[in-house]
């Protein structure tokens, strides 16, 4: 079997077994971005570091793209600070044929207005749209001045929603007073199993405000593998669904109600399938939540 069947299989029914699951259980969930009647798969795909690669690494990379579509996901997050990364997302997704079937957020990541506009054009050409469905302010830099392009934009239809994003616990509550303040559809914050902050205000804020939110730094750059490694899955895992750590941590994220969307990154097309399966299936209910909650700490 040459490597492009092998990774078909992977990406049809030979893998649910991989991910804990049955034919009955395959099919990626997606919630409704509040407001609106539109819905995303719940599981997409981060492009920090490992997208920013140049021709010679982009096999395994057209090989995520592809599966990512295959599998039902369609979310991509990128930004100007990533390297190469807008263009091999732009020049691949179209190469594959799929750069219309996927939802593209990408960010603006400069100091004032006109610079704003100049940058978020060289996007547009990368990402090869002539809409972006997610325009993001990346890490609140100059915030209010790409503010106002960006709702002009919207208005324009050149972009479809706006977004915020940050990565640190230290921005969310400059988060949740901007988005309290501001017309915006998504913010992108930090959270997971470790680092729960966002629970406390800014997710229960989103959700009343009725903002849709994904999550970066699901897994805490890796801290949460470290603190696993060598361990076995608890058995009551398989309660909902769950067949690998990557699943566990990310299906705790998935089931707060008011997460939209999580978005971790990989070029490894068995990551990504891992990462899929966690959207899949059960998950876990306010019990089994705190259970996993105190298993970590327990670690």
């Amino acid at each position: 079997m040459n490597r492009r069947e092998h990774l078909r299989q992977l990406s049809s029914l030979a893998i649910l077994p991989l991910l804990g699951l049955t034919t009955a259980d395959t099919k990626l969930m997606r919630r409704t971005i509040p407001g609106k009647s539109e819905t995303l798969p719940v599981v997409g795909l981060g492009t920090w570091q490992t997208f920013d690669a140049g021709p010679d690494s982009y096999a395994p990379i057209r090989e995520v793209l592809s599966t990512l579509v295959e599998q039902g996901g369609s979310v991509i997050d990128s930004s100007p600070m990533y390297g190469k990364s807008e263009e091999v997302v732009g020049t691949l997704s179209t190469e594959l044929n799929l750069n219309a079937k996927l939802f593209i957020a990408t960010k603006v990541w400069i100091r004032g207005q006109k610079q704003g506009i100049g940058q978020m054009n060289e996007s547009f050409a990368k990402l090869k749209r002539g809409k972006i469905d997610l325009m993001q302010i990346h890490n609140l830099v100059d915030w209010a001045n790409h503010m106002k392009t960006l709702t002009e934009w919207k208005a324009q239809g050149r972009v479809r929603y706006i977004g915020l994003t940050h990565y640190t616990v230290s921005s969310h509550e400059t988060v949740e007073e901007i988005m309290r303040n501001n017309k915006v559809d998504f913010i992108q914050i930090n959270y997971n199993l470790l680092d729960r902050n966002a629970e406390k205000r800014l997710l229960p804020a989103a959700r009343d405000l009725g903002v849709g939110v994904l999550v970066n730094r699901p897994f805490e750059e890796g801290a949460l593998f470290s603190r696993v490694n060598g361990k076995s899955l608890p058995e009551w895992a398989g309660e909902f669904d769950c067949a690998s750590w990557g699943q566990f941590f990310l299906k705790y994220i998935l089931s707060h109600p008011a997460v939209t969307c999580v978005i971790p990154g990989t070029s490894k097309v068995k990551h990504l399938a891992d990462n899929l399966g966690a959207g899949m299936g059960k998950l876990p209910d306010e019990s089994q939540r705190a259970k996993m909650v105190e298993w970590v700490k327990s670690l």
